[in-house]
């Protein structure tokens, strides 16, 4: 017992306590984790304060910050014309259904489906034979008519003359006359129905009433056909018209450009809008405008010699209501739009930029024309424009675009081309049927 007293009391040897070591470590890592921390903080003073490293001021300033490259381009002079554009449908100008006047059967059909026919061409027969029979009849009647009012003008003529000598009455003598007038008025009756009967065997020789294609057989010969039975249809291909509508809005500009005279052409297009099918002028416009959709219908001529287009097709109209000759125009991408309404970044000495405000009119094939705030030979930017400002410094990106704001007038209906709007004035919006040609940025906040 004494012995397992001693042992208890015995101090425990270095190597069985551990604690030790344990803190030792602790503060090994603490010390070269502040040692660490104190190097970054050397090092990062040192970025800070040294020269050359220091970080650019913000932007937004007046000339602050490296030149910026940009596109440029000189603002030139060319020719814009303004367009309306539209959803058309293509309507001949005549289209029959042709139907017998009389009934009988459809002995002969005279055409092939598809054929193309010219007016008076013979299209079908019906059977003759019973209205034949009919006009010899009247004939026949007509014939013992004549016979019998020509007794009766005998008669007349022989009371007349022994009225003279009182051999009659006077009463007789009017009633001998009364039935001469009605055995006339026989005569006109049966020279009616002799004539009706004639009318019928026209009828019943069916010709074309206009130039033009067949459709498709509707009845077979050997059929009985009665009155307003549809045999085929007939429509007229050349000339051809378009029908399209435009909003009311536009109505004014086109009856003045039509009062004063002027020819409009009307290109049609595919439905896609992208080829030109053939080129016509506007015809007529309707008396009226559509109360539901404020519209109005307006009908273009086209020659469609070549039959490109087919009735009842579905094109894209569009009308050239004015070409302005000589106009101040700039690139599209060149005009912004914000709070001042539409600007332009105008390059000015020192090759600085400067917020010109500007009035636009029509555009055309990526061109817009520029009444007010430009002239012939400035620069403006069209490249680069979304991280300027007011009085930066900008650099020309590939030299100086000069001459290119001068657009080169495209042929009426050129494949391709987008669709042209008229302008409404400064930094406008558009109309119905129309379509903003420039997405707007936002503008400097100090111009």
């Amino acid at each position: 017992m004494d012995a397992r007293v001693e042992d208890r009391q015995r101090p425990v040897e270095q190597k069985d306590r551990p604690a030790p070591v344990r803190r030792r470590g602790r503060l090994v890592w603490g010390g070269l984790g502040l040692v660490a921390a104190a190097l970054i903080a050397v090092a990062t003073w040192h970025v800070v304060t040294t020269p050359g490293n220091a970080p650019a001021p913000a932007r937004g300033g007046r000339f602050a910050g490296p030149p910026q490259p940009v596109g440029v381009v000189t603002v030139g002079r060319g020719d814009i014309r303004i367009t309306l554009d539209a959803l058309g449908t293509v309507t001949p100008l005549a289209t029959v259904t042709i139907k017998p006047q009389v009934a009988g059967q459809l002995t002969e059909v005279g055409f092939q489906e598809g054929q193309l026919v010219k007016k008076g061409d013979f299209l079908a027969q019906i059977d003759p034979r019973p209205y034949q029979v009919a006009l010899e009849q009247d004939q026949g009647q007509l014939a013992k008519d004549q016979a019998a009012l020509a007794q009766a003008q005998s008669d007349l003529a022989r009371d007349q003359q022994m009225a003279k000598q009182n051999a009659v009455s006077r009463q007789q003598v009017d009633d001998q006359a009364f039935l001469v007038q009605q055995d006339q008025g026989t005569i006109q009756s049966d020279q009616a129905q002799i004539d009706a009967q004639k009318l019928n065997l026209d009828y019943a020789h069916i010709i074309s009433p206009v130039d033009g294609r067949v459709g498709l057989r509707q009845v077979d010969p050997g059929n009985y056909v009665q009155v307003g039975d549809a045999l085929v249809i007939v429509t007229q291909l050349h000339p051809i018209s378009v029908v399209f509508s435009l909003p009311e809005d536009d109505l004014p500009q086109i009856q003045a450009r039509l009062r004063a005279g002027a020819s409009l052409p009307v290109i049609a297009f595919d439905r896609s809008g992208n080829t030109q099918i053939t080129t016509g002028t506007l015809s007529t416009l309707d008396n009226q405008i559509d109360t539901t959709t404020g519209t109005v219908k307006l009908r273009a001529g086209f020659d469609n010699a070549d039959e490109t287009l087919f009735p009842n097709q579905f094109v894209n109209a569009r009308l050239l209501v004015e070409t302005q000759q000589n106009a101040v125009t700039v690139p599209v991408a060149a005009v912004q739009h914000g709070a001042p309404g539409a600007f332009v970044y105008l390059i000015g000495a020192g090759d600085t930029v400067a917020v010109r405000p500007i009035k636009t009119g029509a555009s055309d094939g990526g061109m817009v024309a520029v009444t007010d705030g430009l002239q012939p030979g400035d620069r403006v930017v069209v490249d680069g424009t979304d991280r300027l400002r007011d009085g930066a410094h900008v650099t020309v990106a590939g030299g100086d675009g000069a001459g290119q704001g001068a657009p080169a007038t495209p042929a009426d209906g050129q494949a391709g081309q987008p669709r042209h709007r008229q302008g409404t004035g400064e930094g406008g919006g558009q109309g119905q049927h129309r379509r903003r040609d420039n997405q707007g940025q936002q503008p400097p906040a100090n111009p």
